[in-house]
């Protein structure tokens, strides 16, 4: 905790100092260009990755980058259903990003026995989400027991999953179809600092930087 305050005295002190005229033109309004749906990995952090500033990025962050697939609901909590809404009818955003992750508990987790996941009722109920992914990865491996292959295609086809789920979005599909909204998957290596972005051509993630 120290060290986060005396973060904020620093920020406060440099990094708001040199950025004051963009929070100035901020404090009214935001006009992010782009949805980032990440992990809730404290290890991925969407603005240092992307270089971007403050009012650059609409950030949605939960356990897997998971976007549920669209359903009529005025009952439930939302929370990443709603960001979705408002990002893309409220604040308009040019881009949708669904940025996976190396080493993703998360994706991992979808593996665990009932045992374990028991006693994460919350968790248990939310990767639910992802039991397609963990069918369609199951159904590519030769080597059942590579484990290191498995956490690969993982994390990778669950991108790809939640960009599906996406384009359940009627007003998602829409813009998208039209032309009016770019949809990008990212996978990004924590411990490389590489990200490769899926190209739809050729179906595979190419490394982007």
């Amino acid at each position: 905790m120290q060290r986060m305050l005396e973060g904020l005295i620093k920020f406060r002190q440099k990094d708001f100092e040199e950025h004051k005229n963009l929070f100035d033109k901020l404090k009214r309004r935001q006009e992010p260009h782009t949805l980032f749906i990440a992990c809730s990995d404290s290890r991925v952090m969407p603005e240092m990755i992307t270089k971007s500033l403050p009012g650059e990025l609409f950030v949605v962050r939960n356990i897997a980058n998971i976007v549920p697939p669209y359903k009529e609901t005025h009952q439930d909590y939302v929370a990443t259903t709603s960001a979705i809404e408002y990002a893309v009818k409220s604040l308009k955003v040019e881009n949708i990003v669904v940025c996976g992750h190396s080493n993703c508990g998360g994706c991992a987790s979808i593996y665990l026995p009932d045992e374990i996941l028991n006693n994460l009722p919350d968790t248990k109920k939310w990767l639910e989400l992802a039991q397609n992914v963990k069918k369609r990865v199951m159904g590519h491996m030769e080597d059942k027991d590579d484990e290191y292959m498995r956490e690969w295609l993982t994390e990778q086809i669950n991108i790809l999953e939640q960009i599906k789920h996406l384009l359940t979005y009627p007003y998602i599909k829409e813009k998208y179809l039209n032309k009016e909204i770019n949809i990008y998957g990212f996978y990004y290596m924590i411990e490389t600092g590489e990200v490769f972005i899926f190209n739809y051509e050729n179906g595979v993630f190419e490394l982007s930087n």
